[in-house]
């Protein structure tokens, strides 16, 4: 090379260097350069290439920015923003001024997340709220010296002020004030704090009550099994001498009268182990047959229950794919470059004409509230609060290590304390936007959950389409807002998708995944002698692993008010009648019945019967009642579960009632809020739903709650081993006249108009 050449590649070379190391000027200032995908990873956003368009896509949560190499202006959610540096290429790098990511997230051009000028009365507690809770706890002498928390969250406010001051967008003039449950051996400490002046308003002891299993109940039980030497000669029986390698899953063990030998009053959880064999799937490797009694006052085994010995299924079942050849798929994009059709202004969400807040709750879970629908430019009530009630995972096996397994997820465990962050692009779709929760732990200090749920739009199909002939096609997309959140209790993934239509429907989608609860046995395949006794309550789905039956069956509690707190529940039946004018021998008529009492709403579902929620004092402009339409249940691949597969003399029906019927309607009470009750841990009665009925109340004309229940039986099949599928079942609530014609046909609000 010239001595010419070379001086002036060292030259280039040298710009180079300035430009990269911070000596370019821009407008008079010096810029320091760094590459695009470092600037945004530090603000959280990330960075995709269009080589096709030569273009960057930077997205992050709700902001979506397409940037041009050498460009001063940039798209943010569609709208041009004038940036001091514009982004450029060297040696096939992308390089951006360092202030690059504040400009865009400061510039205000995303419109999704509004300030809020108005506190909601249901917004959650804030973590300074959590720990003044805590400190006028800790500061009580009636308070033990080592606080266990099964609840620490916000008391509810009057409902009726709280939907006067939301419909007229008032501030809440009442004290914020938490709920607490305390648990101390087989009591529980229950009460209320007034948070807005610092002091305790209830403090109420209720002996001989278990709460909730919490987080360090898992170390207990671990360490238990650990230092036991009977359960230590119990696995060396079955070849196990390292016992670091034995999972134990804390288990309630519900209620049998004493047929047990479990008294009411032990606070003890059973114990069900696996063998963690190195594949990162020790449920596939059950310890069957052996069961630790572990007494959690003591923490200590307390008993063992040891049936036999069944080899322990050790073939490796790894359930991530480890070790198989990956896909390759093409990318699936969800854009939206201009942005959403939906604003979050603190914790409540506007989208067309829907309104609602969104909450976390430590036991339920997910809580959406304050519902209205815009029609004809009026905030219409549609439901005041609506969250999962309770659930029960019980299972049909009556062996040794399966016949106290009837989880009540939400009562026993705390599915909102069990909420699973999710994932961008695979938990959720890529346009999906993410929300954050604070709730108390159990040792009642705040903990943020990232990622706890998230809000989506999605296409889901036409609306409606008509092509008259000769005329233009008439159809329009469906667009549905989901909000999702999930919840992981034990081996199984719960997935909760709460569905809006623009067409005032109303989805509630459950579905089930994760690793099934398997048992181990001596069949290999169904030709074995012993495989007819092992599958008697499963099916074999793998070599010595049988998928045992059981069901899903969920409640969910519906605070629906109808156009108004006083509601009426209906049937509508179609029925044939004899004709007796003209040739047609018969007719289809509907015949109407009111149900007036909450004992009469108790009932199985049947499809042939339509049922109604309605508002006698408000009618379309046809004159019918405004209503909703109730469906308990609709798809699913696994049976329909029409009630718990249990004989009626066992205990579970002493304890409990909501899974056996589809259908419950209350008078509303602010204390009644679970259909298992408020400690079913243990629970030797109903205090849910069978007892809430009891007075057998009136509800005609009154403000109800609805509780809808749904589920599946569980019949395991190998597609769904070692990782089950997502099984769906749904709830629908569908308005039934509450318009005047197709709500969809109406222009939608403005998305960036000052909402409700």
């Amino acid at each position: 090379m010239h001595s010419k050449q070379k001086t002036l590649k060292k030259i280039a070379l040298g710009i180079s260097s300035l430009v990269l190391s911070h000596q370019l000027f821009a407008h008079g200032q010096a810029v320091t350069w760094l590459p695009l995908k470092q600037v945004m990873k530090s603000a959280g956003a990330e960075v995709q290439e269009d080589t096709y368009t030569g273009t960057y896509t930077v997205t992050r949560n709700s902001t979506y920015v397409r940037i041009k190499p050498n460009s001063n202006v940039i798209l943010v959610n569609g709208q041009p923003l004038k940036v001091s540096v514009p982004l450029m290429i060297q040696h096939g790098q992308a390089m951006v001024s360092k202030d690059l990511a504040n400009e865009i997230f400061q510039s205000k051009l995303d419109k999704t997340f509004q300030v809020e000028s108005v506190a909601h009365p249901l917004n959650s507690l804030s973590a300074d709220e959590i720990k003044q809770v805590k400190m006028v706890i800790q500061a009580d002498s009636r308070a033990p010296k080592v606080l266990r928390f099964s609840r620490l969250a916000l008391k509810a406010p009057d409902k009726y002020t709280v939907w006067d001051d939301v419909i007229n967008h008032k501030a809440y003039q009442g004290a914020r004030e938490a709920d607490f449950a305390i648990l101390i051996n087989n009591s529980v400490i229950q009460g209320v704090v007034d948070i807005t002046h610092q002091k305790i308003l209830e403090w109420k002891v209720i002996a001989n009550t278990h709460g909730m299993v919490l987080l360090d109940d898992f170390d207990v039980v671990q360490k238990a099994i650990q230092s036991s030497p009977l359960y230590a000669e119990a696995l060396k029986k079955r070849g196990i001498t390292d016992v670091s390698k034995v999972v134990g899953t804390p288990l309630t063990v519900g209620y049998f009268g004493g047929e047990d030998g479990l008294n009411k009053e032990y606070n003890v959880l059973k114990v069900v182990s696996y063998l963690d064999v190195g594949d990162g799937n020790y449920w596939a490797h059950p310890i069957e047959n052996l069961v630790a009694v572990v007494d959690l006052d003591q923490k200590k085994i307390i008993k063992i229950e040891d049936n036999g010995i069944v080899p322990i299924p050790m073939a490796a079942r790894p359930y991530d794919g480890r070790g198989m050849a990956k896909k390759q798929q093409k990318p699936l994009n969800i854009v939206e470059p201009e942005g959403k059709n939906f604003t979050v202004t603190g914790q409540m969400v506007h989208w067309n004409n829907w309104c609602f807040h969104v909450a976390l709750d430590t036991r339920v879970g997910l809580q959406l509230s304050t519902m209205t629908y815009k029609d004809k430019n009026v905030k219409r009530k549609i439901m005041y609060e609506g969250n999962l009630g309770g659930m029960i995972v019980p299972y049909g096996d009556p062996d040794t290590g399966w016949y106290f397994k009837s989880y009540l997820d939400s009562g026993d465990y705390g599915m909102g304390t069990l909420t699973s962050s999710l994932q961008r692009g695979t938990d959720v779709p890529d346009n999906a936007v993410m929300m954050d929760a604070v709730i108390a732990d159990y040792q009642g200090n705040p903990m943020t959950i990232p990622n706890a749920f998230a809000i989506f739009e999605r296409y889901a199909g036409p609306e409606y389409k008509h092509q008259e002939m000769g005329q233009s096609n008439v159809s329009v997309a469906r667009r549905e807002l989901v909000v999702r959140w999930v919840s992981t209790v034990g081996n199984y993934d719960y997935m909760f998708d709460w569905v809006l239509s623009e067409n005032g429907t109303i989805g509630i989608n459950a579905g089930a995944t994760g690793i099934e609860a398997v048992k181990g046995v001596l069949s290999k395949t169904m030709h074995d002698q012993t495989a007819a006794k092992d599958t008697r309550y499963g099916t074999l789905i793998d070599h010595h692993i049988v998928g045992t039956t059981h069901q899903h069956i969920y409640n969910f509690r519906l605070d629906l008010d109808v156009d108004g707190e006083k509601n009426t529940f209906n049937h509508l039946d179609p029925v044939v009648k004899t004709n007796h004018q003209g040739v047609r021998k018969s007719s289809i008529q509907v015949d109407q019945q009111t149900i007036n009492t909450e004992a009469d709403a108790v009932e199985k579902f049947d499809p042939a019967t339509i049922r109604l929620l309605s508002n006698s004092s408000k009618e379309n402009a046809m004159g019918n009642p405004v209503s909703y339409q109730l469906i308990p249940f609709a798809g699913g691949t696994h049976p329909i579960a029409k009630g718990a597969n249990f004989a009626k003399d066992e205990w579970l029906y002493k304890r409990l009632s909501f899974m056996d019927q589809q259908i419950w309607v209350t008078k509303y009470h602010p204390n009644e809020m679970y259909p298992e009750g408020l400690y079913p841990n243990r629970s030797e009665e109903d205090t849910g739903l069978g007892q809430f009925v009891k007075n057998n109340d009136s509800i005609r004309n009154e403000d109800v709650v609805v509780w809808l229940t749904t589920g599946t039986t569980h019949v395991a099949r190998a597609e769904e081993w070692p990782m089950m599928p997502t099984e769906w079942v749904n709830v629908l609530l569908k308005p039934w006249n509450f318009f005047d014609q197709t709500p969809s046909l109406s222009p939608n609000e403005s998305p960036t108009q000052t909402h409700h």
